[in-house]
């Protein structure tokens, strides 16, 4: 297993690599950059001529199909700046007149052009429209501020106040804000583009492309922070905003608030494509590797390739998630292309393409050979997301010593410690820490098991068939990280217990049914159902960790996976347990978190 890893970067600082890496390279960048839509509008973007570089060049805006450009006159540094943040970068340092960066072709769109600077897009700024009396001499370039410098916004990364969570692509997702050491939502009422674009900049984004409500990132879980958000666009922090503290009564998560902002170009979907597949969201994995002059395509050898690594390609090639990562490909067309040039392959699956991943930088390395064995995917524009209910395993915690002439069934499942198959059966008991697992899906896709009906393995004692072999980890660990006791929760048959009002139950475990989690509902595994525990007969007294892991393997994608471990501080006497601060392992703040690692330990039963 992987450890499941807590990625501190923002999305922005990858950004940063990728454009770093692009000018480091010296491969050559194409006759155009970035090319982005303005809302709405129905506007596109992008910077052309030499020198090519992705922050700078010749402006050129397309409209009904055509693409033209902007007469110099009158354009002003708060021109430059409006249409900076619409290509995803901050602001601008500079602006050209002249065709400075050569003379574009076709109509000049934009003439006389006045703004303010405030504008979220240049349609809201002043002109003279199509009836432009320059020619292409006089076509307007602009100079956006190179934010891809060494340590540029690491203190905002370490500080932040502000995540998106549960996009698909770079740049979106449901807005979170950190109040009190606590991560929660922000509701959606008076949500708009100004204060969607205060979110994009305070995360090192230009100008919000789209304000989204009605949860359309995903919902969250826990707290809503903030509603009825007022910005002007110009705040430095969404915090700085006036907005109203709310109550649950008042929002509820199907009304989180989310954003799609404006992003820099990257240029890292060329440099990967998909062959063999029966639609554009599939096939075999082909990368383009080497330097200027010797650029080629190849494949990837499967061996060790899975959901992370999958993830990243499809986010690369910007089709959105992983539903699955393929270590055959034997079953697709092939194609011209039969060299692999890419092996060793392990992501964390944070990276916004394979080069940032770790990989065999010299030898090409396979197991097993032919482009049979090279790496696949299937990509989605939506995935499931795991949460477990922390609260539950608070409240429902305690201790049971259990004879073992009851545990038969369970000791065949595997759910006893090790030291279970020495005891003196069917004489003594287990001692057992109990508690109810409530798993929600609160993704955008139904959380279904991979592997097909034809493998799930029928189970004599619990009456059903087992989707999966492993579906979550139960442990116990002391505060250094050393496991003393696990769950042993072996297999799990997946079904809605419960659902969210307006949604109803699709997948049910009984008579060889169809399993999963539907979006909106919840699989839940009460306390007193077998293998519901962790067998702690050998555990001596003192201050623990209880960590429960979600999908642990990653052999379902997810739009996250940080938020698939929960940790709970416990103390055992020997008699008695006390469990608390239970918490998802992205719900608090840097600070909360080192926090809770140091934890003390507690001197009695008292929780304060």
């Amino acid at each position: 297993m992987r450890p499941v890893s807590i990625c501190l970067w923002s999305p922005w600082c990858l950004l940063l690599c990728l454009l770093l890496c692009s000018l480091c390279s010296g491969s050559p960048s194409p006759s155009t950059g970035p090319e982005k839509k303005a809302g709405s509008q129905g506007l596109r973007f992008r910077l052309a001529g030499f020198p090519r570089k992705p922050y700078e060049g010749r402006v050129e805006i397309q409209r009904a199909g055509e693409w033209g450009t902007i007469c110099d006159d009158d354009f002003t540094l708060q021109a430059a700046h409006v249409l900076c943040r619409e290509l995803g970068f901050t602001e601008a340092t500079g602006w050209t007149h002249s065709a400075k960066y050569g003379p574009g072709t076709g109509r000049i769109w934009l003439d006389n052009l006045s703004c303010s600077g405030t504008e979220q897009s240049v349609t809201e700024c002043a002109s003279r429209g199509g009836n432009s009396d320059c020619t292409h001499d006089e076509d307007a370039g602009i100079i956006c501020k190179d934010q891809r410098l060494p340590g540029f916004s690491d203190s905002n990364v370490i500080e932040a106040r502000v995540r998106l969570k549960g996009g698909a692509h770079p740049g979106e997702g449901r807005v979170e804000v950190l109040k009190a050491g606590t991560w929660g939502t922000v509701c959606d009422r008076k949500w708009d583009l100004q204060a969607a674009s205060v979110v994009c900049r305070e995360l090192g984004f230009g100008s919000a492309r789209e304000a989204l409500s009605g949860a359309r990132m995903g919902q969250g879980m826990g707290a809503i922070h903030l509603s009825e958000v007022r910005c002007s666009g110009q705040e430095s922090s969404l915090w700085k905003c006036p907005y109203k503290n709310i109550t649950a009564e008042d929002c509820s998560h199907s009304q989180d608030a989310g954003v799609r902002c404006n992003l820099p170009y990257t240029g890292v979907e060329t440099k990967i494509r998909l062959s063999g597949g029966r639609s554009r969201h599939e096939g075999r994995v082909e990368v383009q590797v080497g330097g200027p002059g010797h650029l080629r395509w190849g494949l990837i050898c499967g061996d060790d390739w899975g959901t992370l690594e999958a993830m990243v390609a499809c986010r690369q090639l910007g089709l959105g998630y992983a539903n699955h990562g393929l270590q055959e490909t034997w079953y697709w067309d092939s194609g011209n292309i039969t060299e692999v040039v890419m092996s060793g392959v392990r992501c964390t699956g944070t990276e916004l393409s394979l080069d940032q991943c770790a990989h065999h930088s010299t030898h090409i390395t396979c197991k097993r050979t032919g482009t049979r064995f090279t790496a696949g995917v299937i990509c989605s524009e939506t995935a499931s997301d795991l949460l477990l209910h922390s609260a539950l395993v608070q409240e429902t915690a305690y201790i049971e010593d259990r004879p073992l002439h009851m545990l038969y069934c369970a000791a065949e499942e595997n759910c006893l410690a090790s030291s279970a198959r020495s005891a003196n059966w069917p004489y003594g008991h287990r001692r057992l820490l109990r508690f109810s697992s409530q798993i929600h899906n609160l993704g955008r896709a139904d959380f279904r098991p991979k592997a097909g009906r034809h493998s799930w393995v029928w189970h004599e004692c619990h009456g059903h068939y087992h989707s999966m072999d492993i579906f979550t980890h139960y442990d116990i660990l002391t505060p250094n990280g050393t496991k003393v006791a696990e769950g042993h929760k072996a297999s799990f048959c997946l079904e809605d217990t419960e659902c969210q009002e307006d949604v109803s139950k699709r997948y049910e475990c009984a008579n060889f049914g169809e399993q999963g989690i539907t979006v909106g509902c919840w699989d839940l595994y009460r306390h007193d159902i077998d293998c519901q525990w962790i067998d702690i007969t050998d555990v001596k007294p003192g201050n623990y960790i209880l960590q429960v892991v979600i999908n642990p393997n990653f052999e379902v994608a997810e739009s996250d996976f940080t938020n698939n471990a929960m940790k709970c501080n416990c103390k055992y006497d020997g008699h008695r347990i006390w469990v608390h601060n239970c918490h998802i392992g992205d719900a608090f703040s840097e600070e909360a978190n080192r926090r809770f690692e140091r934890y003390p330990g507690q001197t009695s039963n008292q929780i304060i």
